[in-house]
Order: C-alpha cells, then sequence, then structure tokens
C-alpha cells in the first residue's frame, strides 16, 4: 500500500513548511477579529503557527500578524496565542504525537 501524503503547511511566523498536524490555525473572522482555531474548520481567512513559544514572542514584537491579516491585533491575542502555543508544545512533549 502506498504511504499517506501528509498535509504540509507554511508557518505564517517563519515561513517554513510543517505538518499541518504540528501547527495551530488563527483565523480572522468576518468581524475583523482573530481567533484560535483548534479544530482547523472555522470560516474565515487562516493562516497557521508552529509551535514554537520563541516565535511568538518574535511575531509579537515585529507585528507580524497586523501585516498579514490587515488589521489592528491587540497585545492580549499575542499572549494568548502564546500561552496555547506553550501548552500544546508541553503536551506533545508529554504524551507524543497523539495529544
Amino acid at each position: 500500500m502506498k504511504p499517506r501524503k501528509v498535509p504540509m503547511r507554511k508557518d505564517l511566523l517563519t515561513g517554513e513548511m510543517h505538518p499541518k498536524k504540528e501547527m495551530v490555525r488563527i483565523v480572522k473572522l468576518k468581524d475583523d477579529t482573530l481567533e484560535i482555531d483548534p479544530s482547523g474548520k472555522k470560516s474565515g481567512r487562516g493562516a497557521y503557527v508552529a509551535l514554537n513559544p520563541d516565535g511568538v514572542k518574535a511575531a509579537a514584537q515585529k507585528h507580524v500578524l497586523e501585516s498579514a491579516f490587515g488589521i489592528k491585533v491587540d497585545a492580549q491575542f499575542y499572549d494568548d496565542l502564546f500561552a496555547y502555543v506553550d501548552h500544546q508544545k508541553a503536551r506533545r512533549e508529554l504524551f507524543g504525537d497523539k495529544a
């Protein structure tokens, strides 16, 4: 049997390609707000971020999400994103790829 193709996505912060399972989706809703989309299925314009807390910190300093989505992003969203990415990375390290 032929091995399945692994879906790849480009990291918004670094420009590197990673497997979709190792990333988190950020979605811009119709009311110009951003949300973290763990399911990856919310409707709206989406972008992917790798599970790298240091990359999220750097993105907050460079205002990467503002330029990518064309809207003002609150500092609280960067804090929430950092907490989510840090938590998911820790889960992967503890439980492996199944988490």
